[in-house]
């Protein structure tokens, strides 16, 4: 047993190494609150970089950092923010920026994009593969406690 410990430690510090993200606040758990959506409820929860939807087009729902972000770089995604949202030195509107024609998206570092995600208490909820097994990256962001989420 004590084997096993010492290796979940040893691959947590190789993963930070290689930039892992990890769980975040929430260890990855989805933030539920009064105004969570219908979305939300009819999501599989993913709280590991090890979890596997259970069918095609799933809609999935997380807060795990290395989830999203891995999930947004296999789709050649970026984090950004949309110019023009922020107010002081607080990020406005997160994005991510696909490498579409948008010129009011700014790319910022996933430590600000998380920072902001987890500041606001936000839910990833996102799509791997469409229904058709095609890659999609359909995501959106929510905030389970407020009605404008």
């Amino acid at each position: 047993m004590a084997g096993n410990k010492d290796t979940k430690s040893r691959e947590a510090d190789e993963g930070r190494d290689r930039g892992d993200l990890g769980a975040g606040p929430e260890g990855g758990k989805i933030r539920r609150g009064p105004d969570s959506s219908k979305s939300l409820k009819y999501s599989q929860e993913v709280t590991s970089t090890e979890d596997e939807p259970e069918r095609e087009g799933r809609s999935l729902a997380t807060t795990h950092h290395e989830v999203i972000r891995q999930w947004a770089e296999e789709c050649n995604g970026v984090p950004a923010t949309v110019e023009g949202t922020g107010h002081g030195d607080h990020l406005g509107v997160l994005r991510i920026d696909f490498g579409g024609k948008d010129d009011k998206l700014r790319h910022i570092s996933w430590e600000e994009w998380f920072h902001t995600f987890d500041s606001r208490k936000l839910n990833f909820i996102y799509q791997e593969q469409r229904s058709d097994g095609t890659q999609s990256n359909f995501f959106r962001l929510e905030n389970p406690n407020r009605e404008d989420a």
